[in-house]
This record gives structure tokens, sequence and C-alpha cells, in this order.
């Protein structure tokens, strides 16, 4: 969006928090090479616009964006916990002559509490109107207790089969969240087994964001600052390993799937719809000794879904054309998704002091989006609010 928003003529400032003006930037020239342009003088000159016009806003604090005769517009970033930088935005309109105030919070992407490294999103005071997202809006994710055994159990497992896990993941946010968690299984394992066990990040982009995501340690949350305090080093430790260039990620699949030397490899894309991660399975799946281990979302059509719905019944997958038979394990472990489930949503809502009269959901699936305003009703019945919800585009079917 930020790139088709300063193509189409955008002049304007680009208002972001602290930690999105550095990570973003990452972003957008991933984002160029892979649909854009390769064109290494025209990235340059493109990120050099987009450095001018980003204007980085401290959390919890009101910015005045427009105040003159009519009204004042002014706005306030909360942290959403989604990924590192993220953000939720208070807007709030003051008509001068009536001297009445209009507040609209949008969501943005909400991240689950508890997710490592991140603070958990904490409701606003009030609002009058509130855009909020519903991805996750039918169901419930695991605790942090649950998922962090499944992830250990998943690559035991492994272990006990000479194996490797395969985890396809987006290279910021969720590639950082798991070494976070790995780094600390290894820290209390008694198996001398883990003491050995490659964590290989096979993603010059995740290395990349990972190193700015070291840099950005203010903002991690109180638990991440303890163990860096205790000597711990969370992002940064003796198993981790990082593939750079193509040869070597060829020679690293090669290796892993020749020798079964247990290992557990992050790569992009997180719903296999291409990079890195797909070499890695198209070498491994047909073979039992592998695991794959899913902790995000994977958009109907895509081949993660796929092998996810079909994977534990020993089905197969299309990946760069060719059929795939799947005898490697399949595990979800929906605890580690970026965005907040239903009990997050709802409780984002309720704790607000004042909250909102009209709700309006979005990115969600459809079916999703119905269930979840049935469940935002029921709620406003028994708190005996008056609320009216609506229901926006259906954006993850549609992208």
């Amino acid at each position: 969006m930020c790139i088709s928003t300063i193509s189409a003529g955008y002049q304007g400032p680009i208002l972001c928090s602290v930690p999105s003006a550095r990570l973003l930037p990452l972003v957008i020239e991933d984002a160029l090479k892979i649909g854009f342009t390769r064109d290494r003088s025209l990235i340059e000159r493109f990120l050099a616009e987009l450095e001018e016009r980003l204007v980085p806003l401290d959390y919890r604090q009101w910015h005045t964006l427009i105040d003159d005769a009519r009204h004042r517009i002014r706005v306030k970033l909360q942290r959403a916990g989604h990924i590192l930088g993220s953000v939720y935005v208070e807007v709030d309109v003051r008509d001068h002559a009536s001297g009445e105030t209009h507040r609209t919070v949008f969501s943005g992407d909400l991240g689950a509490p508890y997710a490592p490294l991140l603070p958990a999103p904490k409701a606003p005071y009030r609002a009058d109107t509130l855009v909020l997202e519903s991805t996750y809006g039918d169901r419930h994710h695991e605790n942090r207790t649950t998922r962090r055994a499944r992830l250990k159990a998943a690559i035991d497992r492994a272990l006990e089969n000479a194996g490797s896990v395969v985890i396809p993941a987006f290279s910021i946010g969720r590639t950082q969240e798991l070494l976070y968690e790995l780094e600390g299984l290894i820290h209390t394992a008694t198996d001398p087994r883990w003491r050995e066990l490659e964590i290989i990040v096979d993603s010059p982009l995740a290395a990349r964001f990972t190193q700015v995501y070291r840099d950005l340690k203010p903002w991690w949350d109180a638990e991440a600052h303890r163990r860096v305090r205790s000597g711990r080093h969370p992002l940064s430790f003796d198993n981790l390993y990082t593939v750079d260039d193509h040869a070597e990620h060829e020679q690293t699949v090669d290796y892993l799937a020749r020798t079964h030397r247990p290992a557990v490899v992050i790569a992009a894309s997180g719903m296999v719809t291409g990079g890195r991660v797909v070499n890695y399975l198209k070498r491994m799946l047909g073979d039992p000794r592998h695991a794959v281990v899913f902790i995000g979302y994977q958009g109907a059509g895509t081949p993660g879904r796929d092998i996810q719905r079909y994977g534990p019944s020993g089905g197969w997958v299309l990946l760069d054309g060719e059929r795939i038979d799947i005898r490697a394990e399949i595990h979800t472990v929906s605890g580690y998704s970026a965005h907040a489930d239903q009990q997050n949503l709802l409780a984002f809502i309720r704790r607000m002091r004042h909250p909102p009269r009209h709700i309006r959901l979005v990115h969600g699936d459809h079916d999703v989006q119905l269930a979840f305003k049935a469940h935002i009703e029921q709620w406003a019945r028994d708190a005996g609010r008056e609320v009216e919800v609506t229901l926006g585009r259906d954006y993850l079917t549609e992208r």
C-alpha cells in the first residue's frame, strides 16, 4: 500500500511508530525487488524518498494533524502487539462549531497476549466507532504453555526420528518470536541433544529483520529484558545459524535431506507460496522422519493450507507444479499466530471504559465475521449495551 500510494502521487508525510520507521524500509525494499524492479538505482531512489516522508511518532501521545476554524483532527498511536512497531490508531475529530467530538479507533492487526518480545495490546479508554480486525474471530488460540509444549514435542519427535523440523514463517515478526521461544527451550532443556540442535534461519531478509529487532531492544517487553539482564541473548545464541546466498541454501537443503541431521529450519514464505521453504518441503515432505510445523494463518488456496489440510491423512500437494506426496508429520500450533483470537478481540472491546456504539469488522473471512458478529451482539445484550455491528469486505479471501 505504501508503494502504490507514493507511486500514485502522494506527497505528504507517512506517520508511523519509531520502530516501524526502522523496519519499513526493509519491507519496502523487499517488496520492490519481488513485485516491481531489480534495478538498484530505482530502488535506492524510492527508498530515499520514503525516508524523507517518514515521520516517527511516539506511542501514547496525541499528535495534531489539523486545527483550523472548522475542526481539529488528532491521532494517537498505541502498541498493537502484532509485530514490533505495530500500532492501532485513535483518531479524534472535534467540530469547533458544535463542540462535539467523535473518536474512531482503527485496530489494524491486533496481536495475541503473551507473544514473545511484545507487550500485549491494551484497550483504549474510549471509542465511538471501532474498525476491528476479525482474522480469528471464530476461534481460540492455545495458551503459551500449551504451544511451547507442542513445539517442543514436534522437535523431540524429530530428534528421535533423526529428521528435521521445517517451519514456514514470515521474515518479520514470526521468525524473531520463534527464535526467542527456541532459545528458551534450549536454555531449559535437559536432553543433551537439544544443546547441539541447529536452529537455521534460511532467509537473508529474516536475518536483516532479526538484526533490526536486536537494535530495537528498548521496545521489547519486560520478560525479554529480564532474559537480557541475566546474560542470555534471545535473538543471538550459539545454536543459531543463518544461511545467506543461494548456493549455501542449496547445500543446506541437500545436506539435511541426505544426512537426516536433526535441525529446525525457519524459512519463508509463511504460507508456502514461494521462497526458500518450498525447496525444503519438496525434499522433505515425502520422508516420515521429518516434520512440518505451521504457526500462522494459512490462507485458502495456498500450498500451506493444502499441506495443513491434507497432510495428516497422507495426501499430496503441488509445489512448483510438481505433485509431492506428504509423508512427513504435519503439526499446527495456533498459539503462535500474530493475530488476537476471539477472546482477545472481545476483551479489546469490553475493556474500554466507554465501548463503541458502532463496530465495523474487517480483515476476516466472511463466515468468521458472521460468527464474531454474533458473539459481539451476545456480549452487548448481556452487558445491556446498544452496539451496531456491520461487516466489511472479505479481505483475506480476496488477497
